[in-house]
């Protein structure tokens, strides 16, 4: 189980990174153009696997949470199963925040990349409309 949250960790950060270069200052205008061009048409929709993939690791952190041992009485756990259970409850608050980071950044690099087409559409727009005056 490791590997699949190495990887929600790598798009985590791949998706971090791209909201970061698309919200560059406006003096590098080409690089972000052709930013938005290559998340639009190619990184979009391969990213949106994060949502079914995000389910699968948070059903799976359920299922740890109901087969975890229970202790019942004070002295029916030893101690090092209640430590063990201690680190499996930390480990699982961990990759629910990872997995929140990955749905929010998500959506953010979508609404950053829709809002960025809008503005160059609007430019355009206004462009032509100075040009025709």
């Amino acid at each position: 189980m490791a590997l699949e949250w190495v990887i929600l960790s790598y798009v985590a950060a791949a998706e971090a990174t791209m909201v970061l270069l698309l919200t560059l200052p406006p003096r590098l205008n080409p690089l972000r153009k052709g930013l938005i061009s290559v998340i639009r048409k190619n990184l979009l929709k391969p990213f949106l696997s994060v949502l079914p993939f995000c389910l699968f690791l948070i059903l799976d952190i359920y299922w740890k949470y109901e087969t975890r041992p229970k202790c019942n009485s004070p002295g029916s756990c030893t101690p090092t199963e209640l430590v063990r259970h201690q680190k499996s409850i930390l480990k699982s608050q961990r990759n629910a925040l990872l997995i929140a980071a990955a749905l929010m950044l998500y959506w953010m690099l979508f609404a950053v990349t829709r809002l960025a087409v809008q503005e160059e559409q609007l430019s355009e727009r206004v462009h032509r409309l100075k040009n025709t005056d």
